[in-house]
């Protein structure tokens, strides 16, 4: 009988176990290449035994052909071209140096005010000419500009807002994307080249000149026009908040929506509701072919015009890939069923994602594909089987309940129950009479069974997804039940009352604003139910990278409850523990640090321009000092505690810190530390003077609100730690400098005979204030980023160290490190590390000696 199974699934979904080769296969190249000669020769081979097997034994010749999809996804990558890209050359003007660039607008972008008072837009061009003094090149490259200007100021050019194929003219200094160089962190770079940015400039707004003139292709300029009056259309229908949430859902534009609304809903699992995804495609889709089918239109007919739709709304969204992909998964779906292949799911799955990968390898290696096709996998191999054993029998018995003729088709309890509904109607006749009260019945049944089936979905998805919810946004999705189970229905309603009122919108406005208003009552409900998740303690749970033996094990239960849930009921039930176990061990179990035991590291994160230094001391304990930060005049979004720091610890296993350290009350040291207290919760928070700076009294208030002791250390205060000696040499106990650098937290930490100087953002005063410590130590973190303020030759005397690193921004304007710093390190003979060129820099003193090691990610 298992055999026969097998048997019967593999001819089900040959399709499914091809792309699963062919993934596999481009996997392996990926990590062990060998020549493209060798792989076509496999390919080739087993191509050739799967013809002559195919006769005599099938089982061998389908072993052989998924033996020559392996090869041929090892000979694809091995094949493929190089990755290094010269930008067409406008990297070769990237520097110091003003450039002429004349280009055409590929991708708009929104105009925001800044709380700065100017007025942004960030919009993407291809180049046409670079001009340099005498120098003229025409290249063709994508460049990221933003342009900038004044708002509401007498004589300023309040900035244009620039559209798709407008020529532009403007002086700008390129400069290449920059990785931050730590193991686990973002490639953004990569992330930029996939969508063609090669470049990154910045533009006042006065010297940007619109050129006459069209450079583009018409139909995606139709394709922005239309996106563009519809975004009109939405902003005109409901408020500034509101109109955020439906151009994120509807259209995929995010740049209206603040970052703690999306921190929200990212903390509670529902960020899938805000982007343009399969969700939206397959909700769309759902919606259309009802509609469709209730007009009367024949299946194969309302099948086409669905699919229609959902292309344009996939061009007219200029979402990319996930909702293409979704498109092409549907396509194959609804061609199946036509073909009377109605339980080919799994085959549909596999059919797109071969044709996908063959398209494009490299997607297969991206957390969207991945996302999309394992959220696929578990609906239709563990969610549909598990709903055909429980709910889908009791749907099917609530049909007809008043045909007794019916319930001998049906097994004995289903029939049982239906006789019970009967007799509850019969008792509710006197009341609305006995059909009405059957009607009644079978439809509140129908009811509860379908938002049965949506929690059991959501739960075995949840469960599903918590091992790349893990590694790729280290999250525990514990919020996710509740708020998706909230926030998907809610969503299907925003989406139709949406569309029905910016459709009205154009020929009766008025009208308009009832279904506007019912989307505007969804919007409200599910935006307040996410806050409300996202403030519990439960959502703010974060998990770090799980080890290669959590990601085998639970890689393992989500197949063998594939595999097991079309089986036997103890063998699909145990499937399903598996899966929900793996989920609870990687949500609630945290991995082993990746330490050294019995040494002192100390390792420079690259932060930027900033500081942020993890110590792991002897015993194992940890302690990061400083959390990186960036400038409120820099005008991002980006926060270096969640968005670089944090992913670093991860990626070492860290889900706990035992203490934190702000050295002084500066953006580029505590600007981090806020995601930092929220993401690892240290028992401990020290302090050195404690400012009145708003920036350090926010990040105190925190930390008594998570139960974290503030602990404030002076000059002359002495530790012993998890086996290591912390010296704290500044700031003084009394007489505070007025400048935040001069009240900085000096410490010397040591281990055995090895110790290391962290100065901070140190300066003259201070490091002549210290000089009458015993200061000598093997490593000395360079004070100030380098700057000609400090290190100076009485210190370096007084330390001889033998290692120095400086954490420091690359092409940062303040010129650091300077260059008589770096001559006193050279003269010295002090072996110096640079965050900028080397990227994170880990030191290791083992009581006895110090190393060091580049630990930093090739950028």
């Amino acid at each position: 009988m298992a055999n026969a199974w097998r048997r019967h699934a593999v001819e089900r979904q040959p399709l499914l176990w091809a792309a699963s080769a062919f993934a596999a296969g481009l996997a392996a190249g990926e990590h062990f290449w060998r020549p493209p000669l060798w792989w076509l020769a496999g390919a080739l081979a087993f191509t050739a035994a799967a013809v002559y097997f195919s006769g005599r034994r099938s089982w061998l010749a389908k072993g052989l052909a998924l033996g020559a999809l392996f090869a041929a996804g090892n000979l694809l990558i091995a094949a493929r071209p190089g990755s290094g890209s010269s930008g067409g050359g406008i990297l070769e003007f990237a520097g110091n140096e003003e450039v002429l660039i004349t280009a055409h607008v590929i991708a708009e972008g929104e105009l925001h005010a800044e709380s700065t008072g100017e007025i942004r837009q960030t919009i993407d061009v291809e180049t046409e000419t670079v001009s340099r003094e005498n120098l003229s090149k025409a290249i063709t490259a994508g460049v990221r500009l933003s342009v900038y200007g004044p708002r509401g100021e007498p004589n300023a050019r309040t900035p244009h807002l620039f559209l798709y194929g407008e020529r532009l003219s403007f002086r700008v200094r390129p400069s290449a994307p920059r990785n931050f160089r730590n193991p686990g962190a973002f490639d953004y770079r990569s992330f930029l080249a996939e969508q063609g940015i090669i470049a990154l400039a910045s533009a006042k707004a006065e010297s940007v000149e619109l050129l006459p003139g069209f450079a583009g292709n018409r139909v995606e300029q139709w394709r922005t026009r239309a996106r563009r009056s519809i975004e009109r259309e939405i902003h005109s229908l409901w408020t500034s908040e509101q109109a955020a949430l439906v151009d994120a859902m509807l259209l995929g534009e995010e740049s209206f929506l603040g970052r703690p609304l999306r921190l929200d809903f990212q903390r509670t699992g529902a960020y899938h509701v805000l982007v343009v995804s399969g969700l939206k495609v397959g909700l769309l889709a759902l919606a259309s072919f009802w509609l469709l089918t209730r007009l009367r239109v024949r299946g194969g007919i309302a099948a086409a015009i669905a699919l229609i739709l959902i292309a344009l709304y996939a061009g007219l969204s200029g979402a990319g890939a996930p909702v293409w992909r979704a498109t092409l998964m549907l396509a194959v779906y609804l061609g199946a069923r036509l073909l009377y292949r109605q339980r080919a799911t799994m085959n549909a799955i596999g059919a797109a994602a071969l044709v996908l990968l063959m398209i494009n390898p490299g997607q297969l290696f991206g957390a969207s594909f991945q996302l999309s096709f394992l959220c696929m996998l578990i609906i239709a191999g563990i969610c549909l089987p598990l709903l055909e054993r429980t709910t889908q029998p009791i749907l099917r018995a609530l049909r007809h309940v008043e045909s007794v003729g019916y319930d001998v088709h049906l097994p004995p309890p289903m029939a049982e129950m239906r006789l019970d509904l009967r007799m509850i109607a019969e008792r509710l006749e006197r009341l609305t009479g006995f059909h009405l009260a059957l009607k009644a019945i079978e439809a509140a049944g129908r009811v509860v069974v379908v938002c049965l089936d949506f929690a059991l979905i959501c739960v075995v998805l949840q469960a599903g997804l918590a091992l790349p919810m893990a590694c790729y946004f280290h999250r525990a999705m514990l919020a996710g039940i509740p708020a998706n189970l909230i926030a998907v229905p809610l969503t299907e309603l925003i989406l139709g009352a949406a569309t029905l009122a910016i459709g009205l919108g154009y020929f009766w406005f008025s009208l308009a604003k009832i279904p506007a208003l019912a989307a505007a009552i969804a919007i409200q409900a599910t935006s307040s139910a996410v806050r409300w998740l996202g403030a519990l303690q439960i959502a703010d749970r974060r998990v770090a990278t799980p080890q290669t033996a959590a990601v085998l094990i639970c890689s393992t239960a989500l197949i063998v409850a594939m595999v097991a849930m079309r089986r036997r009921a103890r063998l699909a039930a145990a499937g399903l523990a598996g899966v929900v176990a793996s989920a609870l061990w990687i949500s609630l179990v945290p991995p082993s640090p990746t330490t050294r035991a019995g040494t002192l590291e100390v390792t420079s994160i690259d932060v930027g321009q900033g500081d942020s230094i993890l110590l792991v001391l002897p015993k194992r304990e940890t302690m990061l000092v400083d959390a990186g930060g960036m400038a409120r005049w820099m005008h991002s979004e980006l926060d270096i505690g969640e968005d670089v720091v944090s992913p670093y610890l991860w990626s070492r296993g860290i889900s706990r810190l035992d203490i934190a350290v702000i050295t002084h009350a500066h953006a580029d040291h505590l600007g981090g530390m806020s995601a930092i207290l929220a993401n690892f919760r240290p028992r401990e928070l020290w302090i050195g003077v404690d400012s009145p700076a708003e920036e350090l009294q926010s990040v105190l208030r925190q930390a008594h609100k998570l139960g974290i002791r503030v602990v404030q250390h002076s000059a002359g205060d002495e530790i012993e730690i998890a086996g290591a000696t912390v010296h704290i040499l500044a700031p003084a106990r009394e007489g505070h400098a007025w400048r935040a650098n001069d009240d900085c937290l000096v410490m010397k930490v040591g281990f055995g005979t090895t110790s290391a100087l962290l100065e901070g953002d140190a300066e003259r005063a201070t490091e002549r204030r210290i000089a009458g410590a015993p200061l000598q130590s093997d490593l000395l973190k360079v004070a100030h980023h380098g700057s000609a303020t400090s290190t100076q030759p009485e210190l370096l005397a007084a330390v001889r160290p033998r290692f120095a690193v400086i954490s420091v921004g690359a092409r940062n304007v303040y010129g650091h490190p300077r260059w008589e710093v770096l001559d006193r390190l050279g003269a010295s003979r002090v072996a110096t590390y640079r965050t900028d060129l080397d990227g994170a820099v880990s030191f290791y003193l083992d009581g006895r000696n110090t190393s060091a090691r580049v630990t930093g990610a090739a950028d």
